[in-house]
């Protein structure tokens, strides 16, 4: 098999029939064997009857059911782990990128022997004022916590090596990182094409604008638990040791001054250094706590992405 392509979805039932004809189209005259992979995300309309459908007329077409809605990146993750083909293609289903992308992708990956391509939308036909300004500092604050030069971190058509793609854990949000994922596991070659970007045609958007809010604290935690994921203890370790120094100094300094300069009858309680002492002793003992705890859970819990499946077609 050359190439799995994945596909979730959610409500996309206008749109299933003609993308199915139009991957088949982008297809016909390549020398490439190829897998399509729907991942029906909990519709309510009739995208699985579709799915089935399409499955039951075509071996190459595989389709999955969540029993519910899990989102995106369960979606990918559950793809990622059915697919058998070297390469591993991801595509939205609502017609807005091209399939005709994918095998001018996988030869562009193969000649510069990129560990992943990603697609970016330089020509976006959405909204200026509610996709295209938040997506540009989107994509900004993640180039600059990232060091991933990529102008369109979560643009829905990507092409990868199998083993990039395997070695991906998904949760929560994070199909908007991907790039970033990958790199965390040493996979440092990563490169960009510009791709076709039609307007909707069917529908509407299943993402409001809190999307954009949610990623920049993803952001934060992905950089976070890259520089101190496998040590927690060495950042609330520091943030710790630094705050119990500066108390235990104001400690010194108040005694000191209580028993040598100021002996008149004033109480050390109502003097500031005496609540700044306690508040960082307090604090830095919590974060050492906090260092100690997130160093067990690392040690002892293993997380994994759960979701239940309703039915497959093969």
């Amino acid at each position: 098999m050359d190439v799995s392509i994945i596909i979730p979805l959610f409500n996309e039932s206008e749109s299933l029939k003609e993308l199915d004809d139009w991957i088949s189209l982008s297809f016909k005259y390549k020398d490439l064997d190829y897998e399509v992979i729907y991942i029906d995300d909990g519709s309510n309309d009739s995208s699985w009857d579709i799915i089935k459908s399409i499955s039951q007329n075509n071996s190459n077409r595989k389709g999955i059911s969540f029993i519910k809605n899990y989102g995106k990146s369960q979606a990918l993750s559950v793809g990622f782990s059915e697919a058998k083909g070297k390469y591993i293609a991801t595509l939205d289903a609502d017609l807005q990128d091209s399939p005709e992308e994918i095998p001018l992708m996988i030869a562009i990956l193969a000649e510069k022997d990129l560990d992943l391509i990603s697609g970016w939308k330089k020509k976006r036909h959405d909204s200026f004022i509610t996709k295209r300004i938040p997506s540009y500092f989107f994509n900004l604050v993640a180039r600059v916590f990232s060091g991933i030069n990529l102008n369109d971190f979560n643009c829905g058509i990507k092409v990868y090596r199998k083993e990039v793609a395997k070695s991906i854990s998904l949760y929560a949000d994070m199909h908007r990182f991907i790039p970033i994922l990958a790199k965390n596991q040493g996979f440092n070659r990563i490169g960009e094409h510009v791709v076709k970007h039609q307007a909707r045609k069917y529908g509407k958007t299943k993402f409001g604008n809190e999307r954009f809010i949610r990623g920049f604290l993803d952001i934060i935690t992905l950089w976070f638990t890259e520089k101190f994921g496998r040590r927690p203890m060495h950042f609330f370790g520091t943030v710790g040791t630094i705050m119990f120094i500066v108390g235990i100094l104001f400690t010194i300094y108040l005694g000191y001054n209580k028993l040598f300069i100021d002996t008149s009858s004033r109480l050390i309680t109502s003097k500031p250094e005496f609540y700044i002492a306690l508040i960082t002793i307090v604090l830095g003992a919590q974060f050492f706590i906090a260092g100690f705890l997130a160093e067990l859970i690392i040690k002892f819990n293993i997380s994994k992405n759960k979701y239940s499946i309703k039915e497959k077609t093969f």
